[in-house]
C-alpha cells in the first residue's frame, strides 16, 4: 500500500447501491498491509468489511444501526486488535429511510435508527462532536498496539470547504494519511461556472495507532476569532488595510486611529500613531484622497 491508492474499477463486496459504499479494495489492502487476523467495523452500511474479511479468510465484528446497533449509545463487545471506519460524510447522504426504513429496524431490533443517525445532522459543528464521540469511543476499545483506519472525506457548500479530515479528533500516534482517488464522482459530469471552484476527487484514509494502553495524546481542532490588531506576527500595513478594507471607504486618519487604538499592538508601541502614519505614505496600496484621508486600493474585485 503506497500513501496515494486508486482503485478504478470497484471490487467484489457489500452493494454498489448503498450510496456511500466504499470499494472493497480499500479494506483488503489494510488487511495485507498490517496483516490483520480480525477487523471490527462498526457503521458497516452494506456490509462490505464483512465481505472482504470472509473472502480473506479472517474474522470481522461488523455492526450498523441497521443491524440494531447504536454506536453512540451501546457499548462496544470487542476489544480490538483493528478497526475499519467508514463514517457519513456529514449530512451528505442520509442513511436512515433513505438506504433502509427505520420502521423495519424499530420492528427487527426494537431501536430507532433516526434518533442515532449522525447523517441526519445537519450542523457541522454538531456533526464533529458526533463524529469525534465516535472516534474516541472506538479508540479507546481497541488494545494496546491496535490500529484503526478511518476513510473519510471532504465537502463543500456555497464555496466553503468542510473537512473531516481537518476537524476529526486524533487519538494516538498518527502512523498514515493515505490519499485515495475517487473515480466515478457525481461531480465528474458536471461543468462548474464558477472558475474558482475546485471539485473533490480524492478520500483520506486516516490511519491511528494506539501506543499506550492508558495515556495517550489526542489532537484536536480549537476553532477561535482572532483580530489582526491583536496578532504579534501582523505588520502594520495589513493592520491598517484590514481596518480600512472593513470600512469598505476612505477614512480619515482621526477614524484610523480610533479603530486601532486600545489594542496589543498599540500597547507595545508608544509611537504607534506616527508608525500608521509612516505605513500609510510607505505603501502604494494606501493612497491619499485629501489632507488626511486615505483610500485603499486593492486588486479583488
Amino acid at each position: 500500500m503506497n500513501s496515494i491508492v486508486s482503485y478504478p474499477a470497484r471490487g467484489i463486496g457489500g452493494s454498489s447501491r448503498y450510496r456511500g459504499n466504499c470499494a472493497p479494495q480499500v479494506v483488503a489492502d489494510l488487511i495485507d498491509q498490517f496483516h490483520w487476523s480480525e477487523l471490527s467495523d462498526y457503521m458497516c452500511g452494506s456490509g462490505t468489511t464483512e465481505d472482504v474479511c470472509n473472502q480473506k479468510g479472517i474474522l470481522s465484528h461488523c455492526y450498523d444501526l441497521n443491524r440494531g446497533f447504536d454506536l453512540m449509545s451501546m457499548e462496544i463487545p470487542e476489544r480490538n486488535e483493528a478497526i475499519f471506519w467508514h463514517p457519513p460524510y456529514g449530512d451528505m447522504v442520509q442513511y436512515s429511510d433513505n438506504m433502509y426504513r427505520s420502521s423495519d429496524i424499530i420492528e427487527k431490533y426494537g431501536i430507532d435508527p433516526a434518533k442515532s443517525d449522525i447523517s441526519r445532522i445537519h450542523d457541522w459543528d454538531e456533526f464533529v462532536r458526533a463524529m469525534n464521540f465516535c472516534c474516541m469511543k472506538q479508540f479507546t476499545s481497541l488494545e494496546r498496539g491496535g490500529r484503526m483506519a478511518i476513510l473519510m472525506g471532504d465537502m463543500k457548500r456555497k464555496g466553503k470547504l468542510y473537512s473531516m479530515l481537518c476537524d476529526i479528533a486524533k487519538p494516538g500516534t498518527i502512523e498514515n494519511i493515505v490519499i485515495k482517488a475517487q473515480h466515478n464522482c457525481m461531480s465528474s459530469g458536471k461543468t462548474y461556472s464558477n472558475r474558482s471552484f475546485i471539485p473533490i476527487v480524492h478520500e483520506y484514509i486516516l490511519i491511528l495507532r494506539k501506543d499506550s494502553g492508558l495515556y495517550y495524546p489526542v489532537a484536536v481542532t480549537k476553532k477561535c476569532v482572532r483580530d489582526i490588531r491583536d496578532v504579534a506576527s501582523a505588520s502594520w500595513r495589513d493592520v491598517v488595510a484590514d481596518v480600512m478594507d472593513a470600512s469598505g471607504r476612505p477614512m480619515a486618519l482621526g477614524e484610523i486611529y480610533s479603530r486601532i487604538a486600545g489594542h496589543v499592538r498599540c500597547e507595545s508601541n508608544g509611537h504607534w500613531k506616527e508608525k500608521v502614519r509612516q505605513t500609510l505614505q510607505a505603501y502604494p496600496i494606501f493612497k491619499a484622497e485629501k489632507r488626511g484621508v486615505w483610500a485603499l486600493q486593492t486588486t479583488v474585485a
